[in-house]
């Protein structure tokens, strides 16, 4: 078994359900001539969020980590023309490359950037009073991740989903004595949610053209 074969299954997978996609293909190419790092979810991960966030009918959903807006144009097409998407990115350049696929995607009106620090825009939601989010992505700095959690169970409401990308590492998320702070925040996620009795989840293993990853998948219950 290889990432060769891993991709191969992949490409496979996404010819055989994901047709050719003229604003994506476009997101990901403005993203490399922008110097963005090449880190967005795969085709068909990204239709997974998709199709979880439609399962959930979800209205309003939060994504933290923009990036070039790849996984944010995936996420903002589950919505009705009434909903919203607020997605937090740190850096003001990767920021406006979202901004710009975004609005190219047609996307625009459902879609609300806020730059800066996530876990200040997650408090700054939290103090404003945001309504509860049905949604919720975690993709962003590992490190951040319990901070990440703690917040955004703030913003949750019974039913609320949220998904966590990356959480396995190459396998080092089993690693009690790796010094990666990535991975030791993974862990501190991944114990918080299993401890947390207000969350029912599991995390899965992933391989294919990203590699050798996983996801957390949590329901929130109260």
């Amino acid at each position: 078994m290889s990432e060769t074969l891993w991709t191969d299954v992949d490409d496979y997978l996404v010819g055989l359900f994901l047709p050719a996609d003229s604003a994506l293909e476009e997101t990901l190419d403005r993203s490399a001539e922008a110097d963005l790092p090449p880190i967005s979810v795969a085709p068909n991960q990204g239709k997974l969020l998709e199709l979880l966030a439609r399962m959930q009918r979800a209205r309003r959903i939060l994504e933290i980590g923009t990036l070039g807006g790849y996984s944010t144009i995936w996420l903002a097409r589950a919505l009705p023309s009434d909903g919203s998407l607020v997605t937090l990115e740190l850096e003001p350049v990767h920021a406006e490359v979202a901004r710009e696929n975004i609005d190219r995607a047609g996307l625009g009106p459902l879609v609300d950037i806020r730059v800066g620090p996530a876990t200040k825009s997650l408090q700054d939601l939290i103090d404003g009073g945001s309504e509860p989010f049905d949604f919720i992505f975690i993709d962003a700095d590992k490190e951040g991740y319990p901070k990440y959690l703690e917040l955004s169970l703030h913003l949750s409401r019974p039913g609320t989903v949220i998904v966590a990308d990356n959480v396995v590492r190459d396998g080092e998320v089993a690693n009690s004595t790796s010094t990666d702070e990535r991975v030791q925040g993974v862990r501190a996620f991944l114990a918080m949610a299993a401890a947390n009795d207000r969350i029912e989840g599991t995390a899965i293993q992933t391989v294919g053209s990203k590699g050798y990853d996983g996801f957390a998948l949590l329901f929130v219950t109260r």
